[in-house]
């Protein structure tokens, strides 16, 4: 896998129990770790625009 920079999410607390995000152009990557992940979803930036506009109308 390439090398990619993670971001954690700002609504981690402390912890290990924290997703991180790394995007392109192209594609959005989440894993729940930014050093060495194992596991790494990825989705198009619609597809992601959209989970993140349905978690949003879900809270408020």
């Amino acid at each position: 896998m390439p090398s990619r920079r993670w971001h954690k999410s700002s609504y981690c607390q402390e912890g290990d129990a924290c997703v991180h995000i790394s995007s392109t152009p192209t594609a959005v990557h989440l894993t729940d770790r930014d050093t060495a992940p194992q596991t790494v979803l990825t989705v198009s930036p619609a597809a992601f625009a959209a989970l993140l506009g349905m978690l949003k109308s879900s809270v408020g």
